[in-house]
C-alpha cells in the first residue's frame, strides 16, 4: 500500500462494507461488470505519436556564447540548433 498522507482516514472493515452496500443499492452508481471494463478500455494510446525520425540524444560541448544566444530566443531552442545544423550541412561537408 502506499505511504498515506497525515491525517487519512480509512474505513473500517464494518464502514467499508456498509459504503459498498449503498454503493450497489443506488442505481445511478451501479458497478461494472469485467466485460464492461474491458468495453471501457481506452482504444488508443495515449500521448504523442512516435515520431518517424527520432533523434539521438546526445552530449555536446558549444561555446557559452552560442548557447547563451540560443536559450535566449525562448523555448525550442535546442530544435532550432538543430535547424541551424541541418542549414549548414546543406552547404558544408563534416570534417
Amino acid at each position: 500500500m502506499p505511504k498515506l498522507k497525515p491525517g487519512t482516514l480509512i474505513p473500517t472493515p464494518e464502514e467499508d462494507a456498509a459504503i459498498t452496500a449503498a454503493a450497489q443499492a443506488d442505481p445511478d452508481a451501479a458497478p461494472l461488470t469485467d466485460a464492461e471494463w474491458a468495453e471501457a478500455k481506452p482504444k488508443a494510446r495515449r500521448g504523442r505519436r512516435l515520431a518517424a525520425v527520432t533523434k539521438e540524444r546526445i552530449t555536446i560541448r558549444l561555446s557559452r556564447d552560442v548557447v547563451e544566444s540560443f536559450r535566449a530566443s525562448g523555448e525550442g531552442w535546442q530544435t532550432r540548433v538543430d535547424s541551424a545544423l541541418k542549414d549548414w550541412l546543406k552547404t558544408h561537408t563534416p570534417g
